[in-house]
């Protein structure tokens, strides 16, 4: 395998703070400032990335600090991630950003091109970002480890 990880940790997924794509940020971000991160990605981008460090609140230089600093576990992200917050996020902020992780939808170009590389005919069934990026993360991971 090589030393440039492709994040596997699906934006669909939170942990127990219930914050969508959360680990998977932390995941990006920690082999990033690791320089461990395939070169297909970036440690903390202008899209999933950064809504949601807009929904919960935290600057991206804060964070970005934080985890090349104290390289934590999730569980310590999540536990910085409450301090900084006083203790709490906001549960209406949480499902709203959710919900726009979860809702987002490719154009059709994003779409025919992951598609595309996947091996998988755009017959339309599958139109959401979640589980387009995730084709995209398998496609790249089995043509960067499997190949």
């Amino acid at each position: 395998m090589s030393s440039n990880i492709v994040p596997l940790i699906s934006s669909g997924t939170a942990g127990p703070l219930g914050v969508l794509h959360l680990p998977r940020l932390w995941l990006k971000a920690s082999l990033g400032a690791a320089g461990k991160l395939h070169s297909d990605y970036p440690a903390i981008g202008a899209g999933y990335d950064q809504m949601v460090l807009d929904g919960i609140g935290i600057a991206k230089g804060d964070f970005e600090s934080f985890i090349a600093d104290a390289k934590p576990s999730y569980i310590e992200l999540e536990n910085w991630v409450l301090q900084q917050k006083g203790g709490s996020l906001d549960q209406d902020a949480v499902d709203k950003l959710n919900a726009a992780i979860t809702g987002y939808i490719h154009d059709d170009g994003t779409r025919g091109e992951i598609l595309g590389a996947a091996g998988r005919e755009d017959d339309g069934t599958v139109k959401d970002a979640v589980n387009l990026n995730n084709l995209d993360d398998w496609a790249i991971f089995h043509a960067a480890e499997l190949k």
